[in-house]
């Protein structure tokens, strides 16, 4: 399984690729798209929408992840964050790629082991569980790649529970 974690932004967004085989995860690449102040807020969405859809056309994931909503102090980045957000299921949905949501909490307690973990810590542990030699660059990646591997690992565990009968 090949899943594309995206962490959207109206400046940067950015994805994660990590593939599953017999129970063990590799990294499969990252980056991000960005935009700048010179672009109209419509084009800068614009230019997401396409990073995002050139992404999935060369890399063909399985499924796309992206953490859920979350509430913020500012309104206004909160709406911004919502139109990113907004373009990327779009991508997905417009490529016939599955999409699953998260909570930021899930992430972390699914990458860290805590739910309250610091970002430094969800970054170090990216870095180990993909066995890289340094923290993705930038941490927009590194957060897509901590909700790809927050994916794997919950269709584990339903895998599991489905298979053990548990209810």
């Amino acid at each position: 399984m090949r899943v594309l974690g995206i962490d959207p932004g109206s400046v940067v967004s950015g994805y994660g690729l990590v593939d599953e085989e017999g129970h063990r995860i590799f990294y499969a690449g990252s980056g991000s798209i960005s935009t700048t102040a010179r672009l109209s807020f419509p084009d800068r969405l614009k230019k997401i929408y396409d990073g995002l859809g050139r992404v999935m056309e060369d890399k063909k994931p399985d499924v796309v992840v992206l953490e859920s909503l979350f509430f913020a102090k500012n309104a206004q980045s909160a709406l911004k964050l919502g139109h990113a957000r907004g373009v990327a299921v779009l991508a997905a949905v417009n490529m016939g790629v599955p999409i699953f949501e998260y909570t930021p909490l899930e992430i972390k307690q699914a990458v860290v082991g805590y739910g309250a973990a610091e970002k430094a810590q969800v970054q170090q542990m990216v870095k180990t569980l993909l066995k890289l030699d340094s923290i993705p660059k930038p941490h927009d990646a590194s957060d897509a790649l901590a909700a790809a591997i927050c994916h794997i690992h919950s269709a584990r565990m339903k895998e599991a529970v489905k298979k053990n009968g548990v209810k």
